[in-house]
């Protein structure tokens, strides 16, 4: 297996990426992946990246405009329209390459991830299979509800004077990527502080913070209008101990999704497990290039 580092256009943007290639002869189908919420290539995507390169997939991580290598500002911004165009001109990379047979490309969304892989597929018909490894399921009813009306209805009165203030004033407002101490943060707590604030999930291209307005962009996302469109076949792959996405969320929308799909649910102790533990990557690999193989 070897690494080459790439770049593609998205949109006018430079995007950055890694292609983990495998043993020349040995290529099953592509994958291209999307994941967390502040994450860069060489955290959870790349991790992926290079245990299904070794299983025979040629797979692309790459950093979404505003982030790690890529171009685009403002700096570290979750922008949820922009980060699924960028998959989409990944998917053309993909296609474009001698390696690649067209027919066998698949889309891998771990996390926030997750949802933006479901948004690509429902109306990209070049992604021939998905697999949602530990993805959130937002929609703004659900976040609503778990915020509850009133704290919910304090921050969207948040995010509405600090865009005032940026149209005023021209700064953007950054808040901290990760907060064990809990908000302002896009992660608050302490088990994302875990994996990124520390040695475990520290690389050069992260830092620890976003735009405030990317929390605003994390808290409207909505799986629940993409799923019923999505035809090619889905794999689910989830957590028993994840809480914070509970393991109900992926079973409803494993519900909401047409046929084809399967669900697999590992015995994990809480999220990040799945970002790189291989006592549960490696099982959500195999399964994930079983389904893959099945299917493309």
């Amino acid at each position: 297996m070897r690494i080459e580092k790439i770049e593609f256009s998205s949109d006018g943007h430079r995007l950055v990426g890694d292609l983990h290639l495998p043993e020349p002869g040995t290529e099953r189908g592509a994958v291209v992946f999307t994941g967390p919420f502040s994450g860069v290539r060489e955290q959870v995507t790349g991790f992926y990246a290079q245990r299904f390169a070794e299983r025979g997939y040629v797979a692309l991580s790459f950093d979404h405009r505003h982030w790690g290598d890529s171009e685009g500002t403002p700096r570290q911004h979750e922008d949820a329209t922009a980060k699924v165009s960028d998959l989409r001109h990944a998917v053309s990379f993909l296609a474009a390459r001698p390696e690649v047979d067209v027919d066998k490309i698949a889309a891998c969304g771990v996390c926030l991830g997750g949802i933006y892989a479901v948004q690509l597929a429902a109306y990209d018909p070049r992604v021939k299979s998905v697999a949602l490894i530990a993805a959130a399921y937002n929609n703004p009813t659900l976040i609503r509800n778990r915020f509850g009306e009133d704290n919910f209805a304090a921050l969207v009165g948040q995010f509405a004077q600090i865009a005032q203030q940026q149209f005023d004033t021209g700064e953007i407002e950054y808040w901290p990527a990760v907060n064990p101490a809990g908000m302002p943060a896009g992660n608050p707590g302490p088990e994302p502080f875990e994996y990124y604030g520390t040695d475990r999930g520290a690389r050069p291209g992260w830092e620890n913070r976003c735009t405030a307005l990317s929390v605003l962009q994390e808290l409207t996302l909505d799986v629940n209008a993409y799923l019923p469109l999505v035809t090619a076949p889905l794999l689910i792959v989830h957590g028993r101990g994840d809480q914070a996405i509970p393991l109900a969320d992926a079973e409803a929308a494993f519900v909401a999704a047409p046929e084809p799909k399967e669900f697999v649910v590992l015995d994990t102790t809480n999220h990040i497990d799945l970002y790189d533990d291989d006592t549960y990557v490696r099982p959500a690999v195999d399964r994930a290039v079983a389904f893959f193989d099945g299917s493309i």
